[in-house]
């Protein structure tokens, strides 16, 4: 009996990956109810049940997941740096343990204008700039034009737009009043679980789409 020959798995050729769609979504007012004051203690916060199962559900579909926001409460010094790190490591934790995966949470903590200390500066990161969405095209080969913003206020929907995303925008939080900019998103929902079951259901973004 001849013995089977080694067989070496041959690796995708560099560009043939299949490409990365992305959700980018907002923290305060889509994934967290927005508290009064803008900011509470991730023990005092509320998701909607059923988000965090979805979002799982959405990175076994082929969905780079982020998290993105200004904290201007934190640029300005209105919150503790140890407090915001409370939050973010609560908030990411949570999560993960219920397998919804992360992949980057951009929060940016920068003013250029109104930040204290270390905080008073430029970030390209700062909504409604773009820098984010390039970061994570350049870092994890995102296809911006395949991907979407979920978020509540005219501000992440204008970023999205300068980025080249779509845009979904939720009723709840500021819900698209901030009037801040003259920007329609692409969708509405009433909320993000509304919103994250649309990507489930649609073939929207998927990496056979035009």
């Amino acid at each position: 009996m001849n013995a089977r020959p080694n067989r070496r798995s041959l690796a995708r050729i560099p560009g043939t990956e299949p490409a990365r769609r992305a959700l980018f979504i907002d923290r305060w007012g889509t994934l967290i109810d927005l508290p009064p004051g803008g900011f509470a203690p991730f023990s005092e916060c509320r998701i909607a049940p059923g988000v965090p199962e979805l979002l799982f559900r959405l990175s076994g579909a082929g969905w780079n997941l982020y998290l993105v926001g200004n904290e201007d409460l934190v640029a300005k010094g209105r919150i503790r740096d140890e407090e915001w790190a409370s939050f973010e490591r609560s908030l990411l934790e949570h999560l993960q343990g219920q397998g919804a995966r992360i992949l980057r949470n951009y929060a940016c903590l920068e003013h250029p204008t109104e930040g204290v200390g270390a905080h008073k500066k430029t970030s390209v990161f700062r909504l409604p700039d773009t820098g984010l969405f390039f970061h994570a095209r350049q870092n994890d080969g995102v296809i911006l034009e395949r991907s979407f913003l979920v978020g509540d206020s005219t501000l992440e929907l204008a970023a999205a737009g300068r980025a080249g995303l779509r845009s979904v925008g939720v009723a709840t939080g500021r819900g698209g009043r901030d009037g801040e900019y003259a920007v329609e998103p692409d969708i509405r929902a009433t909320d993000l679980r509304e919103a994250l079951e649309f990507f489930l259901r649609s073939a929207v973004g998927s990496t056979t789409a035009a």
